[in-house]
């Protein structure tokens, strides 16, 4: 099979306004980022032959592209909505390089929103929440996503002995890095004290070991590699991706310490020619603190177990060997349901290209990973981003 190295590139990347924004419906805000974007990649709307969108759980559409695309008053050739949960927008990175690498399409937007804190009622909150386990094997019992996940904390500590200190010094260390970034939902500093204090949702996650619950939207402009270099900013080439699936619903899972991301950072790797230690920061799905302990591990930085202490120990902070989640991560920047790790994209582009203020700015990064995981911790990708083709 070919591979898809450095064929395709970021040139534009935008977010919409974040957190709570009770003015704007989940499409204007995907409207919204949209055109942010197009803005940044110096574009009109007719140079866009490709869309790709998620649907919205706020305002959900039958055609969801093909709604957006009617509002924007594009016309593409390519046009599809995708849905895969949380990894939802790096499958779309997947498949929009795919698209221009085979000639579907020669230039693609990708964008979601959903509102998610401004469009749901609590009743239909909590209905979309507790929907989401087997409907015989799960939905019976009444969990909601939160207990599913603390399933896997519980795991993770009774076979490694990780603690709620270390699981607490991730929403530490997302929440440092989101007081520098003035878009960032929640800003005001935490302690690792703050979070075990903090009210008890599904043991071991307390109320801040768990994201937040947003309204939002960004979007991204791919194109050829060819053409990347005629747009404004410096572009981001697409090294590796990969995926991996694991099951749908929790009571199916092999294990619940290790998953998926497994393989789909093994394929992303094996793309790109990279290795973990070629990462010079990495931007992780943080549903809740739990899941990034796994991916830190499951992704190759740093061994089996040893998740916690490794985030423990500073070396995901932002001086660190291996900062992650620069922009405040879902636990503190913002969390608006599938959309939420495409703030992660954006973030991951800015940093590239050396445009964010310094005190949030990494020195000089050329190589990122970027980690997405939907259901469950079902469905996972890898995306190896840099800014250089070779």
């Amino acid at each position: 099979m070919s591979s898809l190295r450095g064929k395709t590139a970021i040139v534009g990347a935008a977010d919409s306004e974040i957190g709570v924004v009770p003015n704007m419906t989940a499409t204007e805000l995907c409207v919204q980022a949209s055109m942010r974007a197009l803005k940044d990649a110096g574009l009109q709307k007719n140079q866009i032959d490709g869309l790709i969108t998620c649907n919205s759980m706020a305002q959900p559409i039958m055609y969801h592209a093909e709604a957006i695309a009617e509002y924007l008053q594009i016309f593409p050739r390519y046009c599809i909505s995708v849905g895969t949960g949380g990894s939802t927008t790096f499958t779309t990175v997947h498949h929009a390089a795919s698209a221009i690498a085979t000639g579907m399409a020669d230039v693609i937007l990708i964008t979601m929103a959903d509102s998610l804190r401004s469009g749901l009622t609590r009743e239909r909150a909590m209905l979309i929440q507790s929907a989401s386990g087997h409907p015989e094997y799960e939905q019976p019992y009444g969990p909601t996503v939160p207990a599913y996940y603390a399933l896997i904390g519980q795991a993770h500590a009774a076979k490694y002995g990780t603690t709620p200190e270390q699981f607490a010094s991730i929403a530490v260390t997302c929440r440092r890095n989101a007081g520098l970034n003035p878009s960032a939902q929640m800003q005001d500093p935490i302690s690792v004290e703050d979070v075990i204090n903090s009210r008890m949702i599904a043991d071991p996650l307390h109320l801040l070991d768990c994201s937040l619950v947003s309204d939002g939207g960004s979007a991204i402009i791919i194109t050829s590699a060819d053409r990347a270099k005629d747009f404004p900013h410096r572009p981001v080439y697409i090294l590796g991706v990969g995926e991996g699936h694991g099951h749908e619903h929790i009571s199916q899972a092999k294990d619940l310490t290790t998953s998926s991301a497994v393989e789909s950072g093994k394929r992303a790797y094996e793309m790109s020619g990279l290795t973990a230690k070629d990462i010079d920061f990495a931007q992780l799905y943080d549903c809740f603190t739990p899941t990034v302990i796994v991916e830190l591990e499951d992704l190759g930085f740093c061994p089996k177990g040893e998740g916690g202490a490794f985030a423990m120990s500073g070396e995901i902070a932002l001086e660190g060997s291996l900062p992650i989640n620069t922009h405040g991560g879902m636990l503190s920047h913002c969390h608006p349901g599938n959309p939420g790790s495409m703030f992660a994209l954006t973030e991951t582009v800015f940093q590239l290209r050396n445009s964010l203020p310094r005190a949030r700015q990494i020195v000089n990064p050329e190589v990122a990973l970027v980690h997405a995981t939907g259901g469950i911790m079902s469905s996972h990708t890898s995306l190896i981003v840099g800014v250089e083709e070779d």
